[in-house]
């Protein structure tokens, strides 16, 4: 049974779809459902909401001692059962049992533990007590209905547990990550219609939703009052935005030296995007990288990209825009922002914003919207995999760099090119040398049987004599903001 969404939980509607058919399951025997994502993504009102509607038990552990957190899921127990005395577990197996026992009045009862990280640091006991209780022959399999969701943030801590070695791996029959809103999402959570600034807020912040409570209600109110925006609210240092880059890697329990993380961090957005790029900017042999870069990318701050053409070879980017905001601007301007001079900073980092920040955005959603938006009928076929790629060129004696490659694989089949396609971020309208520059480069790459679509991506619109040659062309697409946001 699917319960209605509330309206204060903002899109999450496969995400509720998916707990709540969890949660009011009527079969026979105890089972377990795993939500995980950094913070700030909704999680926690996700779950509080999952709990009041199926007037189930949530508890949320606390970084404090075993004994203390013992003795408020002991509180938190009494007070949802209603009972006019205190009650005391005197070991975390009494309180599964009695969690256990909720489910065993022939109605499924939702057990909700969130942050879970904090508990089982002092309580090492906790993973294997639920993975005893959940065995196939145990009580709860055989008697009870508790459907019990374990949230976390920390996601080395989340992995481990389920990990092949974890202690439920195979017990989770439900495993969902909250991840950031898309685009679009954001332009929709914000309430904004202008897509140039839309996009321009999604490249500064990103889709945390958190992070449009941290404005306190101030949003730009057009494109003309960001430049303001940003200085009144981003390089403010009394505001939760400035901290929040060096929080995000200061929350993960994993990272250790942080000095090389940000150092690995500050490379990459600043657009060393290789790992002997990387290497070569810290002054460290490749090989010291394993470590740090395997963590960022479990904590989901860096995406490995591979080469949508060439196997061995990949790039990395930073996937949150607030640790890329920090890394380019707060960083190494904290001394002036503290200061409040924050205005003549982002004045006089502007080429910075637009060729690190902007144009590497609307190169990254160019590739959302071919992997999320765009039709059969603009790309020949189903994209894949969507991802960039560099082309030898002997006439120009370099590698031109694509920034969007869609190809649709198959079993059994050969891979097919559907689409190369270029993302300008600039001022004035793209005119036909791009499109000449796309068939250059789709001559060099290997002749299929049918020529992939070129497409063009643009901020600013095309130029009369580029939309005059799309449109007698049948390969050729043209993608403005307005198409980006809505159309396919």
């Amino acid at each position: 049974m699917e319960l209605v969404k509330p309206s204060v939980l903002f899109d999450r509607d496969a995400e509720w779809a998916d707990l709540t058919s969890f949660a009011t399951d009527p079969a026979l025997g105890a089972t377990l459902a795993i939500v995980y994502g950094r913070r700030r993504q909704g999680k926690t009102l996700l779950l509080e909401l999952l709990a009041e509607q199926t007037q189930g038990l949530m508890f949320t552990g606390l970084e404090q001692s075993a004994s203390q957190n013992l003795a408020a899921i002991s509180r938190v127990f009494a007070a949802h059962q209603g009972l006019g005395v205190p009650v005391a577990f005197a070991r975390w197996e009494q309180a599964f049992d009695a969690l256990v026992a909720l489910g065993e009045r022939h109605l499924p009862a939702t057990v909700v533990l969130d942050e879970l990280r904090y508990p089982p640091a002092t309580a090492p006991e906790i993973p294997s007590i639920l993975q005893r209780a959940l065995s196939p022959r145990g009580r709860a399999r055989q008697r009870s209905r508790t459907r019990f969701v374990l949230c976390g943030s920390a996601f080395s801590v989340m992995g481990r547990l389920l990990s092949g070695s974890g202690a439920l791996r195979g017990r989770a029959g439900r495993e969902l990550v909250l991840h950031p809103f898309t685009y679009r999402e954001v332009a929709d959570f914000w309430g904004i219609d202008d897509h140039d600034l839309a996009l321009r807020i999604d490249a500064l912040v990103g889709g945390t939703p958190a992070y449009k409570d941290f404005s306190e209600g101030d949003q730009p109110a057009s494109l003309a009052d960001l430049d303001a925006w940003v200085v009144r609210r981003l390089l403010n240092p009394s505001t939760a935005y400035f901290r929040e880059g060096r929080v995000l890697l200061a929350e993960e329990p994993d990272v250790t030296d942080r000095v090389l993380y940000f150092s690995v961090l500050s490379a990459i957005a600043d657009g060393k995007t290789r790992r002997g790029q990387i290497a070569t900017t810290l002054g460290r042999p490749e090989s010291a990288l394993a470590h740090p870069l395997t963590v960022l990318q479990e904590t989901r701050l860096i995406e490995r990209n591979q080469d949508a053409l060439r196997a061995n070879r990949s790039t990395f980017r930073v996937c949150e825009p607030m640790l890329r905001f920090h890394q380019l601007v707060i960083a190494p301007n904290e001394g002036r922002l503290v200061r409040r001079q924050g205005a003549d900073v982002w004045a006089e980092i502007s080429d910075t914003i637009s060729s690190r920040i902007y144009g590497p955005h609307f190169e990254d959603v160019a590739r959302q919207w071919t992997a999320l938006h765009a039709s059969r009928a603009t790309l020949g076929g189903r994209a894949s995999d969507v991802g960039t790629t560099a082309v030898s060129c002997r006439l120009h004696r370099c590698h031109h760099e694509v920034d969007v490659v869609a190809v649709e694989r198959g079993p059994g089949i050969p891979d097919r090119l559907l689409a190369l396609g270029e993302a300008k971020w600039r001022t004035d309208a793209v005119g036909t040398g791009e499109l000449q520059r796309l068939r250059h480069i789709r001559g060099l790459v290997a002749n299929a049987a049918e020529p992939a679509r070129l497409i063009l991506f643009s901020r600013s619109g095309f130029t009369t004599e580029l939309a005059q040659e799309a449109g007698g062309s049948s390969d050729v697409e043209l993608v403005d903001l307005e198409r980006l946001y809505t159309g396919r």
